[in-house]
């Protein structure tokens, strides 16, 4: 047998495994869903490499705190993070209005955009449950699009999309998977009058450098590049986990650094003092995981 059949067999045997899981959770009721995530990660997290990661990312935020407080931060973290992966697997159900799990702040924003006929650029970053943004915008009637990080199975990365555009309420707003294709999906949706929505906390190798929490940070500024040309004005949104699996979305006064001759990497570091307050405030929300610093 040849390696690239090996390989297509092992590919098959992950995506059995998972779609078995999926079964299994799309019949059980969300709480459970999202219990059984959290309390997974919380055992599977501090076993592994990526708890260091984890802890020397809270020491960045929270350079002061006792090895108790960032002990039990991290394992919250690795709740969330449990969480928030089961219930991409059941996203659909979650974002059914009739299920009453996500609160909106900030409306009065959004409808003068709407009134004036603009386009935004929607950012945000990897906190709460980061899947819920794009189909929120979109119930809120703005067309955007989104883009995603491709699984390397590509039967489960079908089976994980699949969810993500059943849970988009219009036939309008997208999903393009991250790299050059992307780059061209939110152009041409721009020009077609559409919104995008961006996270913007995660390292970008081909990034400018700037300040996030005191050290100097590969980050991603092409947004900016963006918004000038279009003028289109940013919109932070910040996202809350409430009681484990709900959630409070709250829509920021758009900001317009166009207007304000400010550089792509000044803006940003407006941006990052933004995100920096929001993690602050629920830095077991945050994906702690993700190696941004180095």
């Amino acid at each position: 047998m040849t390696s690239k059949k090996k390989n297509k067999i092992i590919l098959i045997i992950e995506f059995i495994l998972v779609y078995l899981i999926f079964l299994l959770l799309s019949i059980l009721p969300i709480n459970l869903v999202s219990l059984l995530g959290g309390s997974i990660f919380k055992f599977i997290g501090p076993l592994t490499n990526t708890h260091k990661i984890a802890k020397t990312n809270y020491l960045r935020i929270f350079p002061s705190a006792k090895s108790e407080e960032v002990k039990k931060q991290v394992i919250n973290s690795w709740e969330n993070l449990g969480r928030t992966f089961f219930e991409l697997l059941i996203l659909p159900k979650i974002m059914n209005s009739q299920n009453n799990r996500i609160s909106v702040e900030g409306m009065t924003f959004l409808e003068e955009i709407k009134k004036n006929e603009e386009q935004v650029i929607f950012f945000g970053i990897h906190q709460s449950n980061w899947e819920i943004l794009l189909p929120m915008i979109d119930r809120i009637n703005f067309n955007v699009g989104g883009i995603y990080r491709h699984i390397n199975n590509p039967y489960i990365n079908k089976l994980i999309l699949n969810q993500r555009k059943k849970s988009i309420a219009s036939n309008n707003s997208f999903y393009t998977p991250k790299g050059k294709k992307s780059a061209k999906d939110i152009v041409d949706g721009i020009k077609k009058n559409f919104s995008i929505i961006l996270l913007v906390d995660q390292k970008d190798t081909a990034g400018e450098d700037v300040v996030f929490f005191n050290t100097m940070t590969k980050t991603q500024t092409g947004f900016l590049k963006i918004a000038r040309k279009y003028k289109m004005p940013i919109i932070p949104i910040q996202n809350t986990r409430n009681n484990l699996n709900d959630f409070a979305l709250k829509f920021h006064a758009p900001l317009k650094p166009f207007k304000n001759n400010l550089t792509d990497k000044q803006a940003m570091e407006v941006i990052h003092k933004t995100i920096e307050e929001w993690i602050k405030e629920n830095p077991t929300n945050w994906f702690l995981q993700h190696n941004r610093f180095s």
